[in-house]
């Protein structure tokens, strides 16, 4: 089984032959693959091949204003996240009156987004400080189409889809391997490309509508901050009136969706921020109405840390970072 893995790796494709029955050996050899596979879709550590990346040093960079100490432990650097340079001091933009246009005074509270300066979404990426964001939600409740679209507009972040991966790694649809491996093989191939990109960070990730129900998955998803895309039935079957979703193979597929819909509402609504989409909610309207979920989120739950630095600040006791 190792010396086929091997030659089966440098070949870099999975057999497209959707007939051929998964075994568990196969299905073994697959997760080995995706192990590896997922990992080229996802961004690589900036400085993880750096020469002397593996061994344990503290460099002093020294700025016009400041010292910043970065550390280097595990083959990876990283800067103290309670060190003054390491906070951006970046706060809610829709709670900062220098960031509103003027002129609009009158529209704050009908367009917040629309009256601000600058883009909120490029606050919102040092807020997150290269923490991941999960789209979590049904099928056709936009996950792919927001997440590509709040990366785009953050800047510094880099957008994947699970199972955009998970077809590419394997050289077929996910209806094929519904019909031809079983929805349970497609659940665990769908964990192994999850498993693959979450140890990454600063990535906006859309994922499947079942992933969530796994305890394995979910806490995986706990690394990062889960939103979930609350979308009602009626609305995500016009979205995906025409398309082939396996799921959705039945007499019923309004309330075969109605009714998985509420199989997995439980796990749903544990995510850090839920944002209700109505059916008159286009993507930038969507978009923004995460972002603005987002910020206050952070402000509403600040990092341990800081909560701990400012508590020692009003006690009269000096920070030892």
């Amino acid at each position: 089984l190792a010396s086929k893995f091997v030659q089966f790796q440098s070949n870099q494709q999975i057999p497209k032959n959707s007939a051929m029955i998964m075994s568990p050996p196969r299905l073994a050899l697959l997760l080995a693959f995706l192990a590896g596979t997922a990992l080229s879709f996802a961004p690589s550590s900036l400085h993880h091949n750096r020469r002397h990346a593996a061994q344990i040093k503290s460099i002093a960079i020294t700025t016009k204003s400041t010292t910043t100490v970065v550390l280097s432990a595990g083959g990876f650097e990283w800067e103290d996240p309670t060190s003054e340079q390491a906070d951006p001091g970046v706060d809610n933009p829709f709670k900062n009156p220098d960031l509103l246009k003027p002129d609009d005074d009158d529209s704050v509270e009908d367009d917040e987004e629309a009256s601000l300066k600058v883009d909120p979404a490029r606050l919102l990426s040092p807020r997150l400080r290269g923490c991941n964001l999960y789209l979590i939600g049904m099928m056709g409740s936009g996950k792919s189409a927001v997440g590509d679209a709040l990366a785009r507009r953050m800047g510094t972040y880099n957008f994947l889809d699970t199972d955009v991966i998970l077809e590419r790694a394997t050289g077929m649809s996910i209806p094929q391997i519904f019909e031809d491996e079983g929805e349970a093989a497609f659940r665990d191939v769908e964990a192994q490309v999850l498993d693959s990109v979450h140890a990454h960070v600063r990535c906006v990730i859309s994922t499947g509508g079942g992933l969530p129900m796994r305890n394995q998955n979910w806490s995986k998803l706990q690394s990062g901050l889960v939103v979930f895309l609350n979308v009602e039935p009626g609305v995500i079957m016009k979205r995906i009136e025409g398309t082939d979703r396996p799921l959705l193979q039945t007499e019923n597929p309004l309330e075969t969706l109605t009714n998985l819909l509420e199989e997995r509402m439980e796990k749903y609504e544990q995510a850090d921020v839920t944002v209700e989409v109505s059916a008159d909610m286009d993507l930038q309207m969507t978009a923004d109405k995460c972002i603005r979920a987002l910020h206050d989120f952070i402000d509403e739950n600040p990092p341990a840390w800081k909560e701990a630095k400012e508590k020692a600040l009003e006690d009269g006791l000096d920070w030892v970072s």
